[in-house]
């Protein structure tokens, strides 16, 4: 049999249903790498929001991004069986569901796709047939979470590789000239001060602020990055040190967020999308926990420095803290952060 029959014939084609959040999506690239590495490596689409297209396209392993055109909570059950005719013409062979909706394994179904493995979740037996009962003992972490559906069930999972974004120089150099930056000559230091989830994660700004006067103190150029949602948290860091950050927050996409990333000499960031990419593009990075748990979503990186406050009401998981003090994070001192930069970027 020749290599090229055996490629045609060999070679599958899987549809993984991806995550919705930032971090979520730049962890499950340790799936895409696993899936790769199967005899006759298959081709990986990914169906997920559109805006994972900024992330995906730097995923070496993805072939093609499918946009799903819903927003967060909708059903839209017509739409979705609409969806699933287009995909039906792809011929998958399988699909990976990492959502735990039931919502979410609805279009693999009716896309009649034949194999459709994920977790139980929401009562999804009948509408995924290799569905997987969740041990959280064996799989504490999400990775090994995404990881174990790369395999048959039970399966004793291999080491896991970590994600690892792509960049270009052409796509740095764009990014730079588009926010008339100039390439660096000083150390970098970025500040990622906001997170999606809630205000819980959010470490405060006058904390950042004296963290970024130490390093500014010292010769570093401090950048601050984030959403449009951190704009009003990077402007009382740049009111707290007058006006001497060069402030990104909400003027950059998602990929050019990244390539700047990639610049840059060490990353301060509570647990957010973007402290997952700092970790994926292997930047030096001090990670910041309060109501979550680094057991679970840890960034993986091979450069990463986790600060947390041991609490008897932390991890809470809530999105505000539930007794108004904040203590998880309050009692995270900028001492403490400055010394874990020091240890990842000497003076």
């Amino acid at each position: 049999m020749s290599s090229f029959y055996r490629l045609v014939k060999d070679q599958i084609k899987i549809l993984i249903v991806g995550p919705a959040w930032v971090g979520d999506m730049v962890m499950a690239q340790s799936l895409f790498k696993l899936l790769k590495q199967r005899e006759f490596s298959p081709i990986i689409d990914v169906l997920a929001p559109s805006w994972t297209s900024s992330i995906l396209s730097r995923m070496p392993e993805i072939r093609k991004g499918i946009s799903l055109p819903f927003k967060h909570g909708e059903f839209k059950l017509k739409e979705r069986f609409r969806l699933a005719r287009q995909l039906q013409k792809e011929h998958y062979d399988e699909v990976i569901v990492l959502p735990n909706s039931f919502k979410s394994a609805v279009i693999p179904f009716a896309a009649q796709i034949p194999k459709r493995t994920g977790w139980i979740g929401e009562l999804r037996f009948g509408i995924l047939n290799d569905v997987r009962v969740l041990d959280k003992k064996n799989y504490p972490r999400m990775v090994e979470r995404f990881a174990a559906l790369a395999f048959p069930a039970g399966t004793l999972l291999p080491h896991i590789p970590l994600p690892s974004l792509m960049v270009t120089s052409p796509s740095v150099n764009k990014a730079l000239e588009a926010h008339g930056i100039k390439p660096p000559v000083n150390r970098v230091m970025a500040l990622c001060p906001g997170a999606e989830f809630g205000p819980s994660k959010r470490w405060p700004a006058n904390y950042f602020a004296e963290i970024a006067r130490r390093k500014i103190a010292q010769g570093f150029d401090v950048w601050l990055l984030g959403s449009p949602k951190d704009v009003e948290l990077s402007k009382k860091i740049q009111e707290a040190t007058d006006y001497q950050c060069i402030d990104l927050t909400g003027k950059t996409s998602l990929a050019e967020a990244i390539d700047l990333l990639s610049l840059v000499d060490v990353v301060v960031a509570n647990d957010s999308g973007l402290m997952h990419i700092a970790a994926a593009l292997d930047r030096p990075l001090v990670a910041l926990y309060g109501p979550t748990s680094a057991d679970f979503t840890p960034p993986l990186g091979s450069k990463s420095r986790i600060l947390s406050k041991p609490l008897s009401c932390s991890p809470c998981f809530k999105r505000a803290c539930p007794l108004m003090h904040h203590k998880c994070m309050r009692e995270l001192m900028p001492l403490q952060v400055d010394e874990a930069i020091n240890t990842l970027v000497p003076l």
